[in-house]
């Protein structure tokens, strides 16, 4: 059992950290954006500061939270004997899907741009997406495509 830990640990934080973060990139296109025209607009980053996105995880927190569970679970059922042993699972347990929960969180963050754009005709919009990219303040951009579904690119 004891060997099995170390596996299982290995095995929880690997997955934890599989959300697709590509969708918030300004260079990754959906696959219903394909051969569809997409709106343009042209405009200049008045402001940009950083900011995290929290992907959504693949398997909607179970990982962190089951995987956290069951590694907590295991070492409480180390510790003491009988009703103590019992009881120290239990909170192993409950302690292990807290502590899998955040760690599945903060691997699923991406840092990203918030980028407030003037457009060239007068409207001011902000778009925030991927950080994979250098955008500057005063720099020229293209605004692709329309509603929830815009992307920044340089111009």
């Amino acid at each position: 059992m004891k060997r099995l830990l170390p596996v299982l640990a290995i095995g929880v934080l690997t997955l934890a950290g599989c959300a697709n973060t590509a969708p918030y990139s300004g260079n990754v296109y959906s696959g219903n954006q394909a051969k569809s025209a997409q709106t343009v607009t042209f405009g200049t980053i008045t402001a940009l500061r950083q900011v995290q996105i929290q992907a959504d995880s693949r398997a909607g927190g179970l990982l962190g939270s089951g995987g956290g569970a069951v590694i907590g679970g295991i070492l409480g059922n180390q510790v003491g004997g009988g009703t103590g042993r019992q009881l120290a699972t239990v909170a192993g347990a409950i302690g292990g899907a807290v502590v899998g929960t955040k760690a599945e969180e903060a691997t699923n963050r991406i840092t990203a741009w918030e980028m407030e754009i003037r457009q060239d005709n007068g409207q001011n919009v902000v778009v925030v997406q991927k950080a994979d990219q250098n955008f500057q303040v005063g720099q020229r951009v293209r605004l692709i495509g329309s509603g929830s579904s815009v992307s920044v690119a340089p111009y």
